[in-house]
């Protein structure tokens, strides 16, 4: 072959798409960023000529993701934008690249939160579980540690958090109650909390038996010393949210002894990555290797965020054009690390379903604490790693 010819060809190739990530980098969602970075880092070099994985900082902030999406879109040219993590911090991504018409894939924030929480989406795709699937786990293990019928206190704040999930219709509240489960919901609190007085005295009142929440593990730490000065002894406490990470320092662990959560992806979990066959333990043991730090749940659904993108990309009639790429992601059906992901026969339009199981933060033997598994119901193939242990035990 004349090689004039070639050397043509290969520069009259097509670049390959670029694929934009807001990923936080500085500010409080910085820890929660790392999976994703990794994530980056690991599958860049093997999708080289595939596409091409280029990040902005959002700094843990929505000006800051705002900003993210647009120079990822003006000055990078970004054909879709992906992103994971932060009450405030999606939503933003999100509008933002409503705004600028450029499909949006991300993750990790209960789906009923962006399909009845603003305004509607045209390019936002988006893969989680929802708030009543919390609210279903959640019961699951109050019901396994003492039948149904429980008194359960919870402790919400007065943010976005708290208020979609005691939200009357499609909150945890109503799956809970559906349940047949006393629900006690006394005021929402400020973040950071400074005391839990009024609360812990309206649980004990009532009889408690179960606490749930999705407080920091700052926060519940404050409650737990309330309620141990008071007297209050709850059978149980379930909480989400930042409860679905590792503790971080001393204080940290104290606050999460025990306390039971969600489980979304752990390394037992039986995927593997559509990309290159990596399995979710795999994952989660370079991970630790790589970066010194213990695996977060992230850590599964930022690695399949790039499949689905990647498998987008691929499969659209013309990756340039955003509504071929939207098309795409709506008809996309993946087995991913992250388990399976299917958009055509989601809750709703634009949502793909994570499934849930129950989990509880145990005195480990490679880090201080460990998620273990209890409970494995919803979700075929994965082991259960141990028991349900009391909330107060080896306190």
């Amino acid at each position: 072959m004349d090689r004039t010819n070639t050397e043509e060809k290969r520069t009259c190739s097509p670049e390959p798409p670029t694929v934009g990530v807001v990923v936080a980098r500085t500010g409080r969602l910085a820890r929660l960023g790392d999976p994703l970075a990794y994530a980056m880092d690991l599958l860049a070099p093997k999708l080289r000529g595939r596409l091409r994985l280029v990040g902005r900082d959002s700094r843990s902030s929505a000006a800051g993701a705002r900003r993210a999406v647009r120079e990822l879109v003006e000055v990078e040219r970004a054909r879709m934008v992906l992103t994971l993590a932060g009450t405030e911090v999606l939503p933003a991504v999100a509008d933002a690249c409503e705004e600028a018409g450029v499909p949006c894939l991300s993750s990790t924030f209960p789906w009923q939160v962006y399909v009845h929480g603003g305004r509607p989406r045209r390019w936002t795709y988006h893969f989680c579980w929802g708030l009543d699937d919390i609210a279903e786990t959640f019961a699951d293990l109050w019901e396994a540690d003492g039948g149904p019928g429980r008194t359960v206190g919870c402790l919400w704040n007065d943010g976005p958090q708290g208020g979609w999930s005691r939200h009357g219709t499609h909150g945890f509240l109503p799956a809970a109650r559906a349940r047949g489960h006393r629900l006690l919901d006394p005021a929402g609190y400020r973040e950071p909390a400074a005391a839990f007085a009024g609360h812990v005295t309206a649980f004990r009142n009532a009889g408690v038996e179960v606490v749930t929440s999705a407080a920091t593990g700052e926060d519940l730490g404050v409650f737990r010393r309330e309620a141990a000065r008071q007297g209050l002894r709850p059978r149980m406490i379930t909480c989400s949210r930042w409860l679905a990470y590792p503790p971080a320092g001393d204080d940290g662990a104290a606050a999460v002894a025990n306390v039971a959560t969600l489980v979304y992806w752990t390394p037992a979990h039986p995927y593997r990555s559509s990309l290159d066959g990596m399995t979710a333990a795999e994952l989660a043991e370079g991970y630790e290797r790589a970066t010194g730090n213990q695996w977060l749940q992230p850590l599964g659904l930022a690695y399949a965020l790039v499949e689905v993108a990647a498998h987008a990309l691929a499969t659209a009639a013309d990756p340039t054009v955003p509504a071929s790429v939207a098309e795409a992601l709506g008809a996309t059906r993946l087995r991913t690390v992250a388990g399976p992901l299917d958009w055509t026969s989601g809750p709703v339009p634009h949502i793909a379903t994570v499934r849930l199981s129950g989990g509880q933060w145990q005195r480990g033997r490679r880090h201080p604490y460990e998620l273990v598994v209890v409970d494995n119901r919803r979700v075929e193939g994965l082991p259960v790693g141990g028991e349900l242990l009391p909330v107060d035990a080896d306190r």
